[in-house]
């Protein structure tokens, strides 16, 4: 790689120094700062060159707010994008088809903050009717009819409300879905084949998927949230974080649901299940203790040591001759209009790596 045709972005300056001083005294409230490094190489390109990096949520929330993103590298251009429908945001790069090696580092940093739902108490918190259906609506591979809906009733059957009904779901998609280790990166979120063949292992974006999709079908708004792992669990959970600078395959989804009076409530079946394959000493009974305690924290609650990317489904990556994604949490590329195997790093090269910034 010639390092002197890096081109900087303008913005790469201001993320590289101090953070502005509301940060750091947002620092005092709670929050927790990171900055990631996202570095890609495609290898043995052909013809142009594109490669599709996720950043951090666009939206800020009371939980997690983007400071800033910036780039480097010998792409003849590089731009921020959002799809349209979910406002997926990513770092859009191309190359001339004369450039053999292409190379991109994308910076982003972050700020976090705990996240825990008071599920006792409510409010006034209400989606418009225009929200609840786009929140309740199928996507490709999350649809609300047939067997989802099916499984959905029998699930939900006795439950009133919002609150009642997620509960149901969540306590049903622990007690009955399993993680399956031979599955594929993060799996990708097909729950009618999920369902119809009656093996529900998978992992995180297949078993939060099914929850998002059983929710939507009895009429509760749900969203699947992708992102990766970005420091270790402060809980004592081996399995629910990351022990490595090195996050390259940190990627997990998360899920949300909402409940009227009290706003979106995270949630995340898919690591109770994670715990109990992963957390030492393995294959952990579900009555066990950390099991238990993930399970209840599980619901209402999600310990951010976590980046969140985006809320999209379907995702049609700008100016790519590929499919639809079901979602972006990958580093995704192509060349000479062939889409590269975002798991397969003999063709697409990539390290992200991670570090909270102390103020």
């Amino acid at each position: 790689m010639n390092r002197r045709s890096f081109l900087k972005s303008a913005t790469a300056a201001s993320v590289a120094s101090a953070l502005p001083q509301r940060f750091a005294l947002a620092a005092e409230a709670g929050w927790r700062t990171f900055e990631t490094v996202t570095r890609v190489e495609i290898k043995d390109a052909f013809g142009t060159a594109r490669a599709w990096v996720p950043l951090p949520l666009a939206m800020d929330t009371d939980w997690h707010k983007t400071i800033g993103n910036a780039w480097s590298g010998n792409a003849r251009l590089a731009k921020i994008e959002h799809d349209g429908k979910y406002g997926v945001t990513m770092l859009h790069a191309e190359w001339s088809d004369k450039e053999m090696n292409p190379a991109l580092e994308v910076t982003s940093r972050f700020m976090t903050r705990e996240r825990n739902v008071d599920l006792s108490r409510a409010g006034s918190a209400d989606l418009s009717v225009a929200e609840r259906a786009f929140y309740t609506a199928p996507s490709e591979l999350i649809p609300t009819d047939g067997v989802v809906l099916k499984t959905a009733l029998e699930v939900t059957r006795g439950a009133k409300g919002d609150l009642e009904k997620s509960r149901a779901i969540y306590d049903w998609v622990v007690d009955n879905t399993f993680r399956d280790p031979k599955t594929r990166g993060c799996g990708v979120g097909d729950i009618k084949s999920l369902l119809e063949s009656g093996n529900l292992g998978g992992k995180c974006a297949d078993l939060n998927a099914l929850y998002v999709g059983l929710s939507r079908a009895v009429g509760v708004p749900a969203r699947d949230v992708y992102g990766i792992r970005v420091a270790p669990s402060r809980y004592g959970y081996k399995s629910l974080g990351t022990g490595s600078p090195n996050i390259t395959k940190a990627q997990h989804c998360r899920a949300e649901f909402f409940a009227r009076g009290r706003g979106w409530v995270p949630v995340d079946p898919a690591d109770v299940r994670k715990v109990v394959l992963e957390e030492p000493p393995g294959n952990l009974p579900v009555q066990d203790e950390k099991v238990l305690a993930a399970r209840k924290r599980l619901f209402g609650g999600w310990e951010m040591n976590w980046l969140a990317y985006n809320m999209g489904a379907d995702v049609k990556l700008p100016n790519s001759k590929g499919p639809k994604l079901p979602y972006l949490m990958y580093v995704n590329a192509e060349a000479d209009g062939e889409m590269r195997d975002q798991l397969e790093p003999d063709s697409l090269r990539y390290t992200i790596t991670a570090r909270e910034i102390i103020l």
